[in-house]
């Protein structure tokens, strides 16, 4: 399938499992801070989350009333771990620049703490590739709530020329895919394999297994 980019006026980019492979030293980092508080590993408990939740909005339903202490605790860990590099994926940064050459405004929509995306950004990407850059908590309600995605576009675009044609959401999860589909822009999946099922939740849904397939899609 082609994607064609006549109209196109911004694309917004999840971060983690997007544009940067942060899931190993996530699940380093939560497994450390499991241990100290004596709870399972992190593939026990990841079944208490909320899906529709961010990762940092379910440390209530796994740390309680310490879920505050625990997240400042993984936030430190994690910071540590992440300086010693973190990897991004191939193709991406040539995707955003054939973007860019194109005069689409980029940018960064995600639910993570701004203080852990601003130590991971400048391993991977110049800033000046991004004219915004939205974190959790930042707008109203974070993914896949409209309100994240209408208020990383706010001065992007007007909100009445919003249509799958002018906007892209490119994310790995569904979160990333129904907060494309909360505001009628175009859904699109990457890095991740998904079923039929979850496909048709999204009626404008386009899936790539990788950024190099994506390019290539680019018209």
């Amino acid at each position: 399938m082609k994607l064609n980019t006549n109209k196109l006026k911004v694309v917004i980019f999840d971060w983690d499992g997007t544009l940067a492979q942060s899931d190993r030293p996530r699940v380093q980092a939560i497994n450390q801070i499991l241990q100290k508080h004596n709870l399972p590993c992190w593939n026990d408990v990841k079944r208490l989350r909320d899906e529709n939740l961010s990762f940092m909005d379910n440390f209530p339903k796994i740390f309680g009333t310490n879920s505050d202490i625990a997240y400042r605790e993984f936030c430190k860990q994690y910071l540590t771990i992440i300086k010693q590099g973190i990897l991004g994926y191939d193709k991406a940064q040539e995707v955003i620049k054939l973007l860019r050459r194109r005069n689409v405004k980029i940018a960064i929509m995600t639910n993570k703490d701004r203080s852990l995306l601003e130590a991971e950004l400048p391993q991977l990407f110049p800033s000046e590739y991004f004219d915004r850059i939205v974190c959790g908590h930042e707008a109203p309600r974070d993914k896949p709530c409209a309100e994240h995605a209408l208020y990383t576009l706010n001065g992007l675009i007007d909100v009445d020329s919003i249509s799958p044609d002018t906007v892209w959401i490119i994310g790995d999860s569904k979160l990333d895919n129904l907060c494309a589909e909360a505001i009628n822009a175009r859904p699109i999946r990457i890095n991740a394999v998904i079923d039929k099922q979850e496909q048709c939740l999204c009626q404008n849904m386009v899936c790539f297994k990788d950024f190099a397939t994506l390019y290539k899609a680019i018209d």
